[in-house]
């Protein structure tokens, strides 16, 4: 029996011409993968060398270069130097304010300004309009200046009650700065800025008297838009229909003019409604002289007699043909609400202190009438 390990060894064959050629492919393409490996390590130390060496031209261009780094969120150091007006538009993003903030010399960049907007949880509040700011400012600082009311310029607008049309663009345009033409251009046309029709394109009475808070972005249009609302709004809350607007407003006109003390107009509003009733002639000073252009209501003898004045209310009954100047709540509530009486006259005898008194007869009126010649001898 053979032993199992006493068999003769098993003769190797060579090669063949096939494996030999597999074997060189092999090391070839490991050979092409070190060095592609080799060239990525070259090119990414490359781009970290670049990378750094421009890391530190940017963050240190001040030094190296000589000018001011454009990369970097430079920023003041102080609180402020010089006073500055600038406008934060409506809708500005904080990029935008440092735009215009950087512009006027407030702040050194826009990067530091939306640097510290970011970082200020409050910096979404800050409101569009006008603001005294300073030169100078760290951009921190700056945000917080935007977000106090101390730095805000409010442009208000105030309009008495009483005034004409004419003196309430007077005042528009002093205090708005805009020109009168625009403001003529924009009343050119009245449904564009909302006169309700029943005022037949006459923006007397209309403009309500009150003090308007103007925004950056405020046309002439909006401004007289504003008034007419405010003015529609008003009447609509007081229950006053439509069709019955301009009377009112008419009404409440003479009443704004002729009434010296605010418990004076319901007692004026009813005796000028007693008139009406009674088919008497208004005899409202204050609407001749509107008919006539003036402000003041001194007229001669000759004013009141010309009878082509449409607004001389000696001369023809009934209410004028529109308001004579813009009235206030307290005169519209008054025609409203007029307290009961049977007055139809009424005078003031004290000339300083605006005193009035109402008669329902002309006896009792002459009477007053004589208290006035008597104060106007005492006080020549």
């Amino acid at each position: 029996m053979t032993d199992l390990f006493d068999r003769p060894p098993v003769q190797q064959q060579p090669p063949s011409r096939a494996t030999r050629s597999g074997s060189r492919d092999r090391r070839a393409a490991k050979k092409r993968a070190q060095r592609r490996r080799r060239r990525t390590l070259i090119v990414v130390l490359a781009l970290v060398l670049v990378g750094g060496a421009g890391y530190y031209l940017a963050t240190n261009a001040s030094s190296l270069l000589g000018f001011e780094n454009p990369f970097s969120a430079a920023d003041y150091e102080g609180q402020g130097v010089d006073p500055v007006d600038v406008t934060i538009e409506p809708q500005s993003t904080g990029t935008a304010m440092g735009e215009t903030l950087v512009e006027a010399g407030v702040v050194k960049s826009v990067s530091a300004f939306v640097k510290a907007f970011k970082e200020n949880p409050d910096a979404g509040k800050i409101q569009p309009g006008n603001y005294t700011l300073l030169t100078e400012m760290k951009a921190s600082a700056a945000i917080t200046l935007l977000l106090s009311k101390e730095s805000k310029n409010e442009m208000k607008l105030t309009v008495p009650e009483g005034r004409t049309v004419t003196q309430i663009l007077d005042t528009a345009v002093s205090v708005t700065g805009k020109p009168r033409e625009e403001f003529e251009a924009a009343m050119a046309d009245p449904a564009a800025v909302g006169l309700p029709a029943e005022a037949g394109g006459n923006y007397e009475g209309w403009l309500f008297p009150a003090t308007y808070l103007l925004q950056p972005d405020d046309t002439a249009a909006t401004i007289i838009s504003n008034m007419i609302l405010q003015t529609t709004t008003n009447l609509d809350s007081l229950g006053v229909p439509a069709e019955n607007r301009e009377e009112v407003i008419v009404k409440a006109s003479l009443v704004e003019r002729e009434a010296k003390a605010d418990e004076d107009r319901p007692k004026m509003a009813q005796a000028i409604q007693n008139r009406l009733e009674r088919d008497m002639t208004l005899d409202i000073d204050a609407a001749v002289a509107y008919g006539l252009g003036r402000s003041g209501v001194t007229l001669s003898t000759t004013d009141l007699a010309d009878a082509s004045n449409p607004y001389n209310t000696y001369k023809h009954k009934g209410l004028p043909p529109g308001p004579i100047a813009s009235p206030g709540m307290k005169s519209i509530e008054a025609v409203l609400n007029p307290e009961p009486g049977d007055w139809i006259f009424w005078i003031a005898v004290n000339l300083d202190t605006g005193e009035t008194k109402f008669s329902s007869t002309n006896a009792e009126h002459e009477r007053y009438r004589a208290e006035l010649r008597q104060w106007q001898k005492e006080n020549p």
